[in-house]
């Protein structure tokens, strides 16, 4: 006896689903009619020009603010071998690395809109007013997920299988001979916890 299931109902489509594309094709386009604007005023040479020495600016950007980043990673670890020396004044705050790269992509991007996002970025005060920003967004997410971690949430994840149990064994056929092994048929991913 077969019992009809229900259609499950179709989730209703996010409103960042709908938003996201929309504005990428917006952008898109007014990227396109502002160089072509630029380019009807001053010429196409120097449109061209603007556009390399962009990636060159933003290259430059993201190489310094990575050096900075891997320097200020190599003092944290060196501090925490460390524990008696004093941290230097420039590595106690929060230095922006993240958005200064972020502000060094936005330059390579060709157009001249993400260009003037991307020297908004390289502005201190800009990047001090949106990490603030950030952090408070992300804490006020935090305290909305609730307690657990992330171990936990991998653990509730697992106990929703059947058993959530592995047992090791091997699979013989009816006729008694023994299945072809895993390590015969290639590379396997790992087993995870």
């Amino acid at each position: 006896m077969t019992t009809a299931q229900s259609p499950r109902p179709v989730p209703k489509r996010s409103r960042a689903r709908t938003l996201v594309p929309l504005a990428v094709a917006v952008w898109l386009v007014l990227e396109i009619w502002l160089l072509t604007v630029v380019a009807e005023a001053a010429g196409g040479f120097l449109v061209l020009l603007l556009l390399v020495g962009a990636v060159v600016l933003g290259a430059v950007v993201m190489k310094s603010a990575g050096r900075r980043a891997f320097r200020n990673l190599t003092e944290t670890l060196q501090r925490q071998q460390n524990p008696g020396a004093a941290a230097p004044e420039e590595a106690t705050g929060s230095t922006g690395n993240g958005f200064l790269m972020l502000g060094g992509l936005l330059i390579m991007l060709p157009g001249l809109i993400t260009d003037v996002l991307g020297l908004l970025l390289l502005l201190p005060p800009v990047r001090t007013t949106l990490g603030r920003y950030a952090e408070r967004s992300l804490e006020r997410r935090m305290r909305a997920a609730g307690p657990g971690t992330l171990g936990d949430a991998f653990q509730q994840a697992r106990m929703r299988q059947p058993d959530g149990k592995v047992v090791q064994g091997e699979v013989i056929k009816e006729d008694g001979t023994p299945a072809p092994r895993p390590e015969d048929e290639g590379p396997r991913p790992p087993l995870t916890p």
